[in-house]
């Protein structure tokens, strides 16, 4: 790397740095935006809480001032009528005495002597009102007695006041992006009021599938107690989904339970299948599995270049988004490459997978096992095949749909890039075998270059000679090859639509022209007892390719 891509390089990484920067100060803004609206709904909330608590207050005080003006009205009334009852009686017994005392005084005044025994009547009646008493006390006090107001509820309203409220139920934020573990979740929440709280209680367990509904296989709920508005929950499920929520609690009272939300923690790292990926001068196509029980949101691809003088190198290019556990890199001829492979949810990426190691020097590929003869062994490198003269038991022949079970064969891995592509073959001189390329549904009960999807070269050896036969649909040009070759190349061209064969003394053995309408598989088959070496990841010779 020169001095500018280095400058390049740190610029890159600065800018970064910068706008992860930015997009921070911007989530920040958009919170204190919404904490300024929350004051705001706050203190409407309380002044209309304040207003209503005094409005209350006012209301009962009223009440009992209109129980106790009726009251003191009531009592008002009954002194009054009292007072005006004896007020009348007073004033008719003055009357009367007026009355009496008058005609005494005519009496006595009188010295006719029978008219003094006419008047003898009123006589005995003036003595009859001397004897009689008159009730000279107050029928009523002046004082009312009616009793003081009983104003101890609207003490008690008035106390409560400056009583601190039970909080009201938190709100749990959503999560937060790249915020998670492989173990563990960063769980806030927010409290929208001015409540007092001593302490939160944050609660959580997996979401599982398939339980039932009544309830009894519910997962365990786990809970942790804290103080400030977020908490990291720890030791929890690699990609698992969790339901968590909130309650608030102070000397008052707990609050109402916050709304639930869901989480999810960081996937496990996916398992590159090694024997599966293959490579070419301009691509490789990765495979892997994802290594979680849980589907993934995406995959994100990574590639390095290898210099020559070390073994590692910073990530140079990603690719992002990639649905499913395959993918199909481009890349520049002759190099090598350390490709990983990271999962991704809505709780971040997973640490990267194990690294495997492309080289696009020629096209690499790996025999299927899956597809091969049960009269075929392969060797531990996984290159050479081999056919062993001797009879398989019964149970030995068994197979599935995918095994050749007619000719002795087995399919390389599928060559998924369009480009050229290059191999060679190591036979031995008296070895009867088939080679070439075959679709992925080429039949498995028939022989190579028998049928329409696959084409094949085949080496014949009869009693006068070595028969060499190119192999399309059972039909096969008259050639004659005068030297036995013992490595043979088989060039693979999709743009062109062609399958050559050649051999290592630059002589071009025959070439197929067909349009494929799929990509293609290496085969490989032997037809005696003998053994065949693969050879890929080669450069392909300049005469390869006609």
């Amino acid at each position: 790397m020169n001095k500018e891509e280095g400058i390049e390089c740190e610029t890159d990484k600065v800018r970064n740095q910068l706008q992860e920067k930015v997009a921070g100060m911007e989530s920040f803004v958009g919170h204190l935006e919404e904490i300024f609206l929350t004051v705001e709904e706050n203190f409407g909330r309380r002044e209309q809480h304040l207003e209503q608590h005094y409005n209350d207050v006012l209301q009962t005080l009223s009440q009992r001032y209109d129980e106790r003006s009726a009251g003191l009205e009531a009592e008002k009334k009954g002194k009054l009528e009292a007072l005006y009852t004896q007020l009348l009686a007073c004033g008719q017994a003055m009357d009367a005495s007026k009355e009496l005392i008058e005609m005494a005084q005519e009496i006595y005044r009188c010295q006719d002597k029978r008219l003094f025994l006419k008047i003898s009547l009123y006589h005995t009646r003036i003595e009859e009102f001397a004897k009689k008493k008159v009730d000279l006390t107050l029928a009523t006090r002046p004082e009312f007695d009616t009793p003081l107001a009983d104003l101890t509820d609207v003490k008690a309203m008035m106390d409560s006041i400056n009583v601190i409220p039970a909080p009201s139920a938190p709100v749990i934020n959503p999560q937060i992006p790249n915020s998670a573990t492989q173990t563990s979740l960063r769980v806030c929440w927010s409290l929208f009021s001015d409540d007092t709280v001593d302490y939160y209680e944050l609660y959580y367990r997996p979401v599982l599938e398939d339980v039932p509904a009544d309830g009894t296989q519910m997962p365990q709920v786990s809970k942790v107690k804290v103080k400030e508005t977020h908490c990291s929950v720890t030791d929890l499920l690699p990609n698992a989904q969790y339901e968590l929520w909130v309650t608030a609690t102070n000397t008052t009272g707990i609050s109402p339970a916050s709304e639930k939300a869901l989480y999810m923690t960081v996937p496990s790292p996916p398992v590159i299948k090694g024997r599966e990926c293959t490579s070419c001068p301009e691509a490789a196509f990765i495979s892997w599995d994802s290594g979680n029980t849980n589907p993934v949101d995406s995959y994100t691809v990574e590639l390095s270049e290898m210099s020559a003088a070390s073994t590692h190198s910073d990530v140079t290019e990603s690719i992002v988004g990639v649905p499913t556990c395959q993918c199909v890199v481009q890349l520049q001829h002759g190099r090598r490459y350390l490709i990983s492979v990271r999962a991704v949810n809505v709780g971040g990426s997973s640490n990267r997978s194990e690294i495997l190691t492309v080289s696009t020097t020629g096209t690499f590929f790996h025999l299927l096992e899956d597809t091969a003869h049960p009269c075929l062994s392969i060797s531990e490198d996984g290159f050479t095949i081999f056919y062993e003269d001797e009879e398989l038991p019964i149970s030995a022949m068994a197979s599935d749909d995918n095994t050749f079970t007619r000719c002795v064969a087995i399919l390389g891995d599928l060559i998924p890039v369009r480009g050229r592509h290059y191999w060679e073959v190591e036979v031995d001189d008296d070895t009867e075998f088939r080679i070439g390329v075959a679709y992925m549904d080429t039949e498995r009960n028939s022989y190579l270059g028998a049928n329409s999807t696959s084409w094949c070269m085949r080496h014949i050896v009869t009693p006068s000679r070595h028969k060499y036969e190119f192999l399309h649909n059972g039909w096969s040009p008259d050639l004659r090859i005068t030297v036995n070759p013992v490595q043979i190349g088989v060039a693979l061209d999709y743009q062109e639509g062609t399958v050559s064969f050649n051999v290592d003394l630059k002589q071009h053995l025959h070439t197929f022209r067909c349009h494929f309408q799929n990509y293609v598989h290496p085969c490989f088959g032997l037809d005696s007892p003998g053994a065949l070496t693969v050879h890929n990841a080669i450069e392909a010779p300049d005469y390869a390719f006609v």
